[in-house]
């Protein structure tokens, strides 16, 4: 019996990673797919309402991945909605319903999840407690970036990629 070879595609998947401030959990997000998806992702990361600076404590976790993290800024989801705007593939929130959080909504055709995560920019202490608040974050996001790189993208249908990325947004992390 023979089996049909699936075809591999070099397709790469334009991902944006959305939340409020994008200050925090979009950048770390941004910069672990980009790092973890070796090539196979582009990820933008955009808020509804933008502090305009990226928060330090973030860049410190960009930083240990060694990603570039001079062209990390805080910036309006507005630049993705534009016409000459890459075309997403996928849009994930990562704010925190729990908390209260307005979740942007992004209207359109591409898959969308919500992946939500505490906001480690809201910590309060010193700074060894908001890095310890930015490391539960980021140990947690990494779990889930993981298992979405590694996704078989070219042979799931659509309802079956909805299926996992929801699945992928309800996996807890131990504290």
């Amino acid at each position: 019996m023979l089996l049909k070879e699936t075809p591999m595609t070099d397709k790469i998947y334009n991902v944006l990673i959305l939340c409020t401030g994008n200050s925090a959990r979009s950048i770390m997000a941004e910069a672990l797919i980009n790092t973890m998806g070796k090539g196979r992702f582009r990820a933008y990361s955009a808020g509804s309402a933008p502090t305009g600076k990226v928060n330090p404590f973030a860049v410190e976790k960009v930083q240990s991945l060694n990603y570039p993290v001079e062209n990390l800024r805080s910036k309006s989801w507005d630049e993705f909605a534009a016409a000459d705007a890459p075309k997403m593939d996928f849009i994930i929130t990562v704010c925190d319903n729990a908390a209260g959080e307005v979740c942007p909504i992004w209207p359109g055709q591409p898959m969308s999840a919500h992946w939500g995560f505490e906001d480690p920019a809201a910590a309060q202490g010193t700074d060894e407690e908001k890095r310890r608040a930015f490391d539960k974050v980021f140990r947690l996001m990494l779990t889930r970036v993981r298992l979405f790189v590694d996704l078989p993208l070219s042979i799931l249908d659509r309802a079956a990629t909805k299926r996992e990325l929801t699945d992928i947004g309800k996996i807890a992390q131990a504290e």
